[in-house]
């Protein structure tokens, strides 16, 4: 096979390379959501508590997090080439030791590994993605590279419904398998090694350092809300930890002359603001995923394939931008894009905050279209105006620090969302009961059926608050994350131009 690749043209080694990057991103995205709606059926049979199983998930995403950060370091130390197919065969046979489990302490600790190896996919694939393509195709690139980075969260928990549907919750781990398999084989035979400086130090210090505040913030994120946020001593204690790590990380960083994350990659304007921009779709996603899956599911009664079938309609509308925009950046600035994109999710937020328990799939089939298209606007083109300015030799780092920024605002925006919904639910709930006394006409006309006279009446009445309350909760919460989106809009003057400079790099490295 080796030989078959050495006689292949560059173009044809190139899109080789290609769908092994592809595949490796695919296969990482989706594990972000796809365990999601099977956590149920593993509930039993792994024989766990609520709180428990949701480690399945807590698990994979601390570990994804801290390992993300020191990606750009391990890249250059032992060659991309390397830890690409190391991480991915990791990845892949921890995706098996997940199928086999039998108790949830095996499970959560396969989900490390899992969460672990995983992190440098992402990363790794789009930095080979920049390296294989010359600058005036980087968008196109991007593009490609995009659709599997922003298609399997949305995708994710359809084909996770299916697959523990039709079969069992382990087939959502052993899909992975022949996909890791053969993307593995194709690393090893397509992808050229580069320069090891095996003369570089790692920073331990520094690393333990945000490792255990990434971590801790992450624990926060993610059990705030079933521990009742800063009512519980966890949460204080963890956030404590959190703020030492990162102080501990900063104070480090900036004293030493080695520290394993570059500071040198935000001196740069075009990735800062991506990277402020990449936060902010972390937040906008997530969040509007962390909605429109329950108020489907629990106010309109759709079951789950339903429901992720017609969640699916946005991943339509982003495929559809994303094979149009990488066109469009050869002749319009990215940042008029991002802009355009970050209106049009606006917009879409903005007609989501008239949802009610009579809205119809159509309408949230054609908004979740416009809202793919919208976010697919924004995703290339941030994707690439990032690295059109940034140093060669800093691209792994920089792909590494953007995906670690989505991460972290994915599960900022899925935090705030659910407290925000659960909290202006029991308001919105107190306020609607305050209104029920035996002299309210409307209740008088409804007869004994609303009496609050009666347990039947009294079980009605609540039943009807709380739905009242609950889309009255959405709809706010749909307009916080469209005014989130407006703020952020006008940020968008930060970002440079995204024309390839005079002299810029035009070599295409990793098919040297």
């Amino acid at each position: 096979m080796i030989r078959i690749a050495a006689g292949m043209s560059p173009n044809a080694r190139r899109t080789m390379l290609t769908v092994c990057a592809m595949t490796a991103t695919i296969m990482q995205a989706l594990d972000t959501t796809v365990a999601n709606v099977a956590l149920p059926y593993m509930q039993g049979s792994l024989s766990a508590s609520l709180d428990q199983i949701n480690w399945v998930l807590t698990s994979y995403i601390v570990a994804s997090a801290i390992m993300t950060a020191p990606i750009g370091w391990m890249s250059d130390r032992f060659g991309r080439k390397r830890l690409f197919v190391i991480c991915c065969a990791g990845f892949t046979a921890a995706s098996l030791l997940c199928a086999l489990s039998q108790d949830i302490g095996a499970m959560v600790t396969a989900r490390l590994l899992q969460g672990a190896f995983g992190a440098a996919l992402v990363p790794l694939s789009q930095s080979v993605m920049l390296d294989a393509y010359p600058a005036e195709q980087r968008g196109q690139a991007m593009a490609i590279w995009g659709m599997g980075v922003m298609l399997g969260p949305i995708m994710g928990p359809t084909l996770g419904g299916f697959l523990t549907d039709q079969y069992s919750w382990h087939w959502v781990f052993l899909i992975n398998l022949p996909v890791g398999i053969v993307t593995v084989l194709g690393l090893l035979v397509f992808m050229d090694e580069t320069r090891k400086q095996e003369d570089m130090r790692f920073d331990w210090f520094g690393f333990l350092a945000l490792a255990v505040g990434i971590g801790a913030l992450q624990l926060l994120l993610d059990r705030g809300e079933q521990v009742g946020w800063y009512d519980s001593g966890e949460i204080i204690i963890e956030t404590i930890i959190s703020a030492a790590g990162f102080y501990f990380f900063f104070a480090h960083s900036l004293t030493t002359d080695e520290p394993f994350v570059r500071f040198e990659l935000f001196y740069d304007r075009n990735f800062a603001a991506s990277c402020l921009f990449m936060a902010a779709i972390g937040v906008v996603l997530y969040g509007v995923m962390a909605l429109i899956t329950p108020f489907m599911q629990n106010l309109l009664g759709y079951p789950i394939m339903t429901a992720g079938y017609l969640l699916g309609a946005r991943g339509v509308g982003t495929l559809f931008a994303m094979m149009l925009v990488g066109r469009l950046l050869r002749f319009i600035e990215a940042r008029t894009l991002v802009g355009l994109g970050f209106l049009i999710s606006a917009a879409t937020l903005y007609a989501m905050i008239g949802f009610t328990t009579d809205t119809s799939a159509e309408t949230i089939v054609v908004l979740g279209v416009i809202q793919g298209v919208g976010l697919g606007l924004v995703f290339v083109p941030l994707s690439t105006v990032a690295f059109t300015t940034l140093p060669s030799h800093l691209r792994t780092s920089g792909t590494a620090m953007l995906t670690l920024v989505r991460n972290i605002g994915s599960s900022v925006g899925i935090s705030m969302v659910i407290a925000t919904l659960t909290s202006t639910t029991t308001v919105m709930h107190a306020r609607l009961a305050e209104d029920i006394t035996p002299f309210n006409n409307a209740l008088q006309q409804a007869g004994s059926m609303l009496s609050t006279a009666t347990d039947q009446g009294r079980a009605l009445l609540d039943l009807m608050l709380t739905q009242q309350a609950t889309i009255i909760s959405y709809d706010n919460t749909f307009k916080l994350l469209m005014v989130l989106t407006l703020a952020v809009l006008p940020l968008v003057l930060l970002i440079g131009s995204s024309r390839t400079q005079p002299g810029a790099e035009t070599e295409v490295h990793a098919m040297e």
